[in-house]
């Protein structure tokens, strides 16, 4: 292909071949960033559409935002910028469609206590985000003495009444998806994963290994449907799994939940009792400089509550925190999927002191990984949050001029190398 721009031959020596000339690494950085976003927001719109949840408004967006990207289309930044921030406000109605389509089909999330470990008997391990797959597998597989676990991302299940209804919805096993090469060859039965987050298995637990639909590995067996019958008739044939009691934590603090005692917060920051809440949460790796979030998490004063969502909470969520003001200080509000949620209850408390966001006594700390992270971190952007920290290193696809943008329009910041004293320390 040859680029009208720099009349050079897009072959990866020249002019690149996404649809912007080469020489110049900012329309490039930006048209990867919503790349990344698009695919982001794609992949919570993909979540949303079993549930009965679209919408033609942002189905136009990302043909418009993909054409954008083609080659030869768009050479001017400020333009591409705004698509950029289009993307995130675009998401901010992706992530509601989700969120409404939960509800509607599996109840109101509730504070729910969960048994992490394993139960004597035959098991089923769910990794991923998908609770429709995890439905329907409860569905097919109901009053067969078989019991399902959940892993990662999918521990939120357990708060929804319609999931959690099913008696042998046995709890919850493991830790984040960068784990699955040490924890998965622990389980003795067969491990569904359902969406991204799944790695390629070692042969120690490949032939147990089953994805959904688009989801595929080598070594694994992919589904094509929701007909979980081979998972099952795989869970009779594997070794039953021992009695393991790890631990009991609480879960299922969604935005609903916490919106309901506002009043209560409100009343508690107005008499000092809480002084500031950081939300830590994002999309995990398994990169050094991640024990950043469980040292700030730790160090948080005892006046202040931590909510968090996506598999980030893992570095965080193994800690008793204790409460304040009545309340418990540690908040785990879901899956990365659940973002909207903690947009809405920064919009309500906004609301509630006549203020911004920006004014708030809110830290924003999130871990970087993969494009959902992209997708929530252009929705803060698109409703004008400042302040934020990610990391643990920059976005590689984030060029220098663009990051300054960033920086100067929205006080985007990289974590240090750790905590620095104005996030743990309360003003006097």
């Amino acid at each position: 292909m040859f680029c009208n721009q720099c009349e050079q031959t897009q072959n990866g020596t020249g002019c690149t071949d996404i649809g912007v000339c080469g020489k110049d690494e900012d329309m490039q950085s930006l048209q990867e960033i919503l790349l990344y976003g698009l695919k982001g927001m794609a992949s919570y719109a993909h979540h949303a559409r079993p549930l009965g949840k679209s919408d033609e408004a942002v189905s136009a967006f990302i043909e418009e935002a993909l054409f954008a990207t083609v080659t030869n289309v768009n050479f001017e930044l400020e333009s591409l910028l705004e698509m950029v921030l289009e993307c995130g406000r675009q998401n901010i109605r992706v992530m509601e469609m989700l969120d409404e389509g939960h509800v509607e089909r599996f109840g109101k999330p509730e504070p729910t206590t969960v048994y992490e470990g394993t139960k004597e008997g035959p098991g089923i391990l769910v990794t991923g985000h998908d609770m429709v797959d995890l439905a329907d597998l409860l569905d097919q597989s109901a009053g067969q003495g078989i019991n399902v676990y959940t892993h990662g991302e999918m521990l939120p299940a357990h708060s929804y009444p319609e999931l959690k209804k099913h008696p042998h919805l046995a709890g919850h096993f493991g830790g984040p998806w960068q784990n699955q090469h040490w924890e998965f060859p622990m389980f003795s039965g067969p491990i569904l994963g359902t969406t991204n987050c799944v790695l390629i298995p070692p042969d120690s637990y490949a032939s147990r290994l089953f994805t959904t639909r688009i989801t595929a590995v080598p070594g694994g067996t992919r589904l094509a449907g929701n007909d979980f019958s081979a998972v099952i008739e795989k869970a009779k044939q594997c070794a039953p799994l021992s009695e393991n009691k790890v631990r009991e934590s609480t879960i299922g603090f969604h935005h609903s939940v916490i919106l309901g005692v506002a009043d209560k917060i409100v009343d508690a920051v107005k008499a000092g009792e809480i002084k500031r809440f950081y939300l830590i949460g994002g999309c995990d790796g398994a990169e050094s400089g991640r024990s950043y979030y469980t040292e700030l998490a730790e160090s948080a004063p005892k006046e202040s509550i931590i909510l968090t969502l996506g598999c980030g909470k893992y570095r965080i969520r193994n800690h008793d925190y204790g409460t304040v003001a009545g309340l418990p200080r540690f908040l785990d509000m879901g899956q990365c999927n659940d973002a909207f949620g903690a947009v809405q209850v920064a919009l309500a408390l906004s609301n509630a002191f006549e203020c911004s966001v920006n004014d708030l006594p809110l830290e924003i700390v999130l871990s970087w990984f993969e494009q959902k992270a992209v997708a929530v971190l252009l929705s803060l952007f698109a409703l004008d949050v400042k302040g934020i920290r990610v990391g643990p290193v920059p976005p590689a696809f984030v060029s220098p001029a663009i990051f300054k943008i960033l920086q100067d329009r929205f006080d985007l910041k990289i974590i240090e190398s750790e905590p620095p004293a104005e996030l743990i320390q309360l003003a006097v």
